[in-house]
């Protein structure tokens, strides 16, 4: 049954669709999603170890940080072996960390949720992230960033299908748990066991039907109408293949690793403070104009201009190009945070328009950059390659916090900054992007001497560039 799994058994046969891959990789990135909704049981966590926020915030840490780090070592490996083995090996990993967590929780072994959640489900994350999008490039050479956009968009929608069902498992598990009626309400421990319990069985059948449904094209295929040579005619678009391991050796690379960084890091300045920050800009005399159930709401429109973004702002990308693409992301991005950090506190519709663009470029910087790659180094080995550039991200997930908090601590106390507390973060995020915008207009075509000495096939056994 588990050489089902090999990649010799997954080359799709003459006439399969396409349009059957997407569904494939959005059932692994809805369900890898959640990570964004771990705020949901958050102080359920903290009350059951009577553990501080920072504390169980390490959990979310590790795991992120365990994403990149995933991605980038076992990027090799998903290529060579295929996504359906990749698959089902991050649906294991992904499945494996919520039932250590649920054992942990039990038994009140707060390092069983560091190990299960952060370990062992950061590693299902990081291989789960990155074994659908390699696959969906090499279907869609015609429309990559339309293709990669559909699939990373499930991985910012997860968190809004997560949430609402978190909130209503634990109200089943535990009758005592109205989080509509009583603020700061919290879960008990045994209905957070059966909370990880169902979402660890319930993603691992959901990933599944990814893992059934993949496939990888033959090496002779192409869509129907296709002329490779109209694409790779555009500027920063190559007809040659760049493995992974010379990528990492190009200027190209570490400049497209300091996009991704810029980017992310000032998005996650908006995201990871959305619903305090929102009630501090029109915070007077100690009381804020925004209610806490505005707040929430804020934050779920930020979460739809997140998933959003990543589809809409990919797939502009195949028409006007990947650079121009991230100059408006960068570029825009800048405007944007010097208006929100000047101007912000003016009107709560003008600070929610901003916030929301901003973060729709976020999204779409995580989107655009799969098929960024394949621009620049081909198809082959492009899953390696996006696996090592997402170490950006967990290097972003730390700084971004630590620059917002960092500035905010110095300012205050939660509850009592104002506008003016986050001016001077929000105006060093618009440093951050202007590094992100240079390094974006640095990026050229990558030399010939790092291209692979011959073509190799696409689809085949190692993936190569798409006739």
């Amino acid at each position: 049954m588990l050489s089902a799994l090999d990649r010799r058994h997954t080359v799709a046969p003459p006439g399969y669709s396409r349009w059957l891959i997407p569904p494939a990789a959005l059932a692994i990135h809805l369900c890898i999603g959640q990570v964004y909704a771990t705020s949901v049981y958050k102080n359920s966590l903290i009350a059951h170890f009577d553990a501080s926020q920072t504390a169980i915030g390490v959990i979310f840490s590790i795991a992120i940080v365990m994403l990149g780090l995933s991605a980038a070592v076992a990027g090799t490996w998903v290529e060579r072996n295929g996504p359906r083995k990749a698959m089902f090996v991050s649906a294991c990993f992904w499945a494996a960390g919520f039932l250590v967590g649920a054992v942990g929780i039990a038994t009140d072994q707060l390092w069983l949720l560091y190990v299960g959640y952060g370990l062992l489900g950061g590693i299902g994350l990081g291989i789960g992230y990155i074994s659908p999008v390699s696959t969906l490039i090499k279907w869609f050479p015609d429309r990559p960033g339309l293709a990669t956009g559909l699939a990373i968009m499930g991985f910012g929608g997860g968190a809004m299908v997560a949430s609402p069902l978190s909130r209503q498992l634990l109200s089943l598990y535990d009758s005592g748990y109205d989080p509509d009626a009583v603020a700061g309400a919290t879960a008990s421990g045994t209905a957070m066991v059966w909370l990880f319990v169902t979402l660890g069985v319930g993603y691992f059948v959901i990933m599944m039907f990814g893992v059934a449904n993949v496939r990888v094209p033959a090496a002779d295929w192409r869509p129907a109408g296709f002329e490779p040579a109209r694409t790779t005619a555009r500027p920063m678009v190559t007809t040659a293949s760049v493995s992974a391991a010379n990528a990492v050796r190009t200027r190209q690379f570490w400049l497209l690793w300091v996009v991704l960084f810029c980017n992310v890091t000032a998005g996650i300045g908006i995201l990871e403070q959305a619903s305090p920050m929102i009630q501090d800009f029109f915070r007077e005399e100690g009381a804020s104009a925004v209610s806490v159930a505005a707040a929430g709401g804020f934050v779920g429109l930020l979460s739809l201009f997140n998933m959003g973004g990543r589809f809409v702002w990919s797939s502009a990308s195949d028409m006007i190009g990947r650079k121009p693409v991230y100059v408006l992301y960068l570029g825009v991005g800048m405007v944007l945070y010097l208006l929100l950090a000047l101007f912000g506190q003016v009107a709560t519709a003008l600070f929610v328009l901003l916030a929301c663009v901003i973060v729709s470029f976020y999204g779409g910087g995580f989107a655009t950059m799969p098929a960024y790659l394949r621009d620049l180094f081909g198809t082959y080995q492009v899953g390696a390659i996006h696996g090592r550039v997402l170490t950006a991200w967990s290097a972003a997930g730390v700084a971004g916090p630590l620059i917002i908090n960092g500035f905010l601590d110095a300012k205050g106390a939660p509850g009592t900054l104002t506008a003016a507390g986050y001016r001077p973060a929000l105006l060093t995020m618009v440093g951050v992007l202007a590094v992100g915008f240079v390094a974006n207009l640095l990026v050229r075509p990558v030399p010939e001497r790092f291209h692979e000495p011959t073509p190799v096939g696409s689809g085949g056994v190692q993936g190569g560039i798409a006739r």
